[in-house]
């Protein structure tokens, strides 16, 4: 009977402890609210710039061309290196110009003996005409044999003259000091002098001219915007930034010189020129970049990341956090893309806080544990 005791004593224990044990497993403390990153939204200027295609070229690109025809003696200078102005570049085969010089040279000495004789006959003749001794017809004669030789001589100095600077032609220099391009002759070659015929390009790189054209549609309206009294594009809408092929933004901030006098009845458009300092050489011509100008400006946007927006089938929504740390969803209405951000143009205020990551976790009624997170568009850390 004691034994008997003794297992059911024991046996109430065990069970105790078990309800016991359950008991606390269903008391379990209550999970923490979700860490949530959350920023500020953000009121300010925003500088919208649109994207353009352009091409870039050298502040002077000079053609070297051949002013004579010949054979091509000798290149004198590295391809795809500087040249200063008046370095020798080429020279032409100078032979047929020496003889064409040295013919002239002859030909003039052979005029100016001939205009000595003319010029000794006609002032021997005038005084032999004032004492009749010779007739005026012969007076006249003697007289016009001297002006012809003077002509002859005017005209063969002409032909000198133009045959030393042929001869110079066969020197081809530098017009200008740059880069100088590939050949597109070599020893050897006969060129002849024409437009069509191009022997190198030398490009200055001091400064590059940035070409770009822009819809007529964007040129009217900021024309438009730049001609209202006071406008804040008047300044901002000038400089132009560079984004080259690579992605990468050029350092230097460009300005635009001109337009075009006329839109191309082809294409519909205007084609701009922006100057930008190449100190580093960076920029060659004939490389296509975009052209980024400002042709917007909105006073005291509302902008937020674009990470903190759900778009679903075209409605756009964030999670709002209010003073006690809870989430509510909000429909918003966006504006144009500005660098990582939204301009926001109605559902928010600028005192607003909105979920900045984790929003696939969120319902609307959650409390968080709010982890302010500093932001600055374009500049968003993950």
């Amino acid at each position: 009977m004691n034994g008997f005791k003794k297992n059911k004593i024991l046996f109430f224990a065990i069970a105790f402890s078990t309800l016991f044990i359950s008991c606390k497993k269903e008391a379990a403390p209550e999970a923490k609210p979700l860490e949530i990153a959350v920023v500020k939204v953000a009121q300010q200027d925003v500088k919208l710039e649109s994207e353009f295609t352009g091409q870039t070229f050298g502040q002077s690109d000079i053609q070297i061309n051949p002013r004579v025809d010949g054979v091509i003696e000798s290149l004198n200078f590295r391809e795809g290196e500087i040249v200063t102005k008046g370095t020798l570049l080429y020279t032409i085969d100078p032979l047929p110009y020496q003889a064409k010089l040295n013919e002239a040279e002859g030909k003039l000495a052979e005029i100016e003996a001939r205009m000595a004789k003319t010029k000794s006959d006609y002032d021997m003749m005038v005084p032999l005409a004032k004492m009749n001794a010779v007739s005026q017809r012969e007076l006249i004669a003697a007289k016009s044999a001297y002006n012809a030789s003077q002509a002859s001589l005017k005209a063969t100095k002409a032909n000198l003259e133009n045959a030393r600077i042929e001869l110079g032609y066969c020197r081809i220099t530098a017009p200008i000091s740059g880069l100088i391009g590939i050949s597109k002759v070599r020893v050897g070659d006969y060129v002849r002098p024409g437009a069509v015929s191009v022997l190198n390009t030398i490009s200055d790189l001091g400064d590059v001219r940035v070409r770009f054209t822009m819809s007529e549609q964007e040129f009217l309206r900021i024309f438009r915007e730049i001609s209202k009294k006071n406008s804040s594009l008047v300044g901002a809408g000038k400089s132009v930034s560079l984004l080259l092929s690579d992605g990468s933004v050029y350092p230097e901030t460009g300005k635009i010189s001109f337009a075009d006098r006329q839109i191309d009845p082809t294409t519909g458009a205007v084609t701009f020129e922006a100057a930008f300092a190449n100190p580093d050489r960076l920029l060659r011509p004939g490389q296509f970049v975009k052209a980024k100008v400002v042709t917007d400006v909105r006073k005291n946007s509302i902008i937020i990341p674009q990470r903190s927006v759900i778009e679903m089938q075209g409605v756009f929504q964030v999670y709002v956090v209010d003073n006690n740390n809870k989430v509510d969803m909000k429909i918003i209405q966006v504006g144009p893309a500005y660098k990582d951000s939204y301009i926001v143009t109605d559902g928010l205020t600028a005192n607003d806080k909105v979920a900045f990551g984790g929003t696939s976790l969120l319902k609307a009624g959650s409390v968080i544990t709010p982890k302010i997170t500093e932001w600055t568009p374009g500049k968003t850390e993950n």
